[in-house]
């Protein structure tokens, strides 16, 4: 009698069967991600790259806003801002989420297997998301708008002695003794970039601490640390006021689009505050402990 050779069933390691479409999904929803953040890029390279001029607003004769001296040095430059304001917020964020990595707090689904990897991607891109978008948005104000700087009348060289106007009348266009390059710059008041980067960057930390920062030994430590993140935002948006760079209102309109551009990213878009748990159990009170310091967010 003969004998059916039975053929043995062939072994998958569990998930292999699923692993090339996840990955591929994976890598998909990546480079959709690094498209928004060229896309989301745009407007700011194209300004940054002098592909369009601000727009050439006149002035009244006799305006005393505008009429300010240049000043050659700045109290925070563009170099120390932006590398500040990404390093410090950017290495927070890293040390945050590998502590919570070595807690065991993280726990993610996607194609990438090392969870540290996988949370640092999605709050540093979240956090990167929201640079672009709020340097985007100062850039057009500031082409589109083309108000002019404080010392716009010393960058151009002129007085409304020389150029012999009447009190009160508008002068629409007037002709600069500087170069193009500093006579564009100085028409870029409105509104203040230094406000409203060092506002989104270290507000959106103060956020992060308050999302992250669950130690109960202190209660007045978190506060504090968010206190100085905001003073330092506010005080480099008001060196632009004394160095002549912008009006009051140009540097309070920047903290302004800072703060709901930190608050938009922080809630709607970054993760850290998703998929928290606010202990609220009587249980775990002590009697030496006050209520409010039992509302601490459980990541």
């Amino acid at each position: 009698m003969e004998k059916q050779a039975s053929a043995a069933p062939l072994r998958l390691e569990p998930g292999a069967r699923d692993m090339p479409p996840l990955c591929s999904r994976g890598r998909m929803l990546v480079g959709l991600d690094l498209l928004c953040l060229v896309l989301v890029s745009i407007p700011f390279f194209v300004c940054e790259l002098k592909a369009v001029t601000p727009y050439k607003r006149g002035f009244f004769c006799g305006d005393t806003s505008i009429t300010y001296p240049f000043m050659e040095s700045e109290a925070i430059p563009d170099s120390v801002l932006i590398s500040g304001g990404i390093i410090i917020t950017g290495l927070t964020i890293a040390l945050g989420e590998c502590y919570r990595v070595r807690l065991g707090c993280v726990r993610s689904r996607a194609f990438v297997r090392n969870l540290y990897v996988s949370s640092l991607y999605k709050e540093l891109g979240s956090f990167l998301f929201g640079c672009c978008v709020g340097q985007s948005l100062t850039n057009m104000a500031k082409l589109s708008v083309g108000r002019l700087r404080p010392h716009f009348l010393s960058v151009c060289n002129v007085t409304y002695t020389s150029l012999g106007c009447t009190p009160g009348a508008y002068i629409p266009q007037v002709t600069c003794n500087q170069s193009i390059k500093m006579v564009e710059e100085a028409r870029k008041s409105f509104f203040s970039g230094h406000a409203s980067f060092a506002m989104y960057t270290l507000l959106y930390l103060a956020f992060y601490l308050q999302a992250r920062l669950t130690w109960r030994g202190a209660r007045l430590l978190r506060p504090l640390l968010q206190f100085f993140l905001v003073l330092l935002a506010v005080y480099t948006g008001l060196t632009r006021i004394s160095d002549y760079r912008h009006h009051p209102t140009d540097v309070l309109t920047g903290f302004l689009q800072g703060a709901l551009t930190a608050y938009w990213v922080a809630f709607h878009i970054s993760s850290m505050f998703k998929n928290c748990q606010v202990d609220l159990s009587p249980a775990v009170l002590s009697p030496a402990e006050s209520p409010l310091s039992s509302q601490q967010t459980d990541c």
